[in-house]
């Protein structure tokens, strides 16, 4: 992985005003094929049968394992900084996704 601290290697990253508001949800669903990972970010609320894709990522199982891990290490500073986050039972939600599979869009 590149070290962004080095000034030779280092990246700059742009965050547009609409960007930098982010889409909130409350749901992720991550379907994978032989060659992508798919996540698409919904937001679904209370009461209301029908929820929108608010983003969808596409990257590579490579990278899809870099964030996992990313995740995980950012998840446990968060913990140790605040206590752990206790994990919540999702309610049973009858789901009918109109996506087409990863790699078949």
């Amino acid at each position: 992985m590149a070290d962004l601290q080095n000034p030779e290697q280092q990246l700059n990253i742009e965050l547009s005003e609409e960007m930098a508001d982010g889409q909130y949800a409350n749901l992720a669903i991550i379907t994978h094929s032989f060659a992508e990972f798919v996540i698409d970010f919904v937001n679904v609320m209370p009461n209301v049968p029908k929820a929108k894709v608010k983003s969808r990522i596409v990257m590579t199982p490579q990278h899809a394992k870099r964030l996992m891990r990313a995740l995980i290490d950012n998840v446990k500073g968060f913990e140790t900084q605040y206590g752990n986050i206790k994990d919540q039972e999702a309610p049973a939600m009858p789901f009918n996704f109109n996506t087409p599979p990863a790699g078949q869009a």
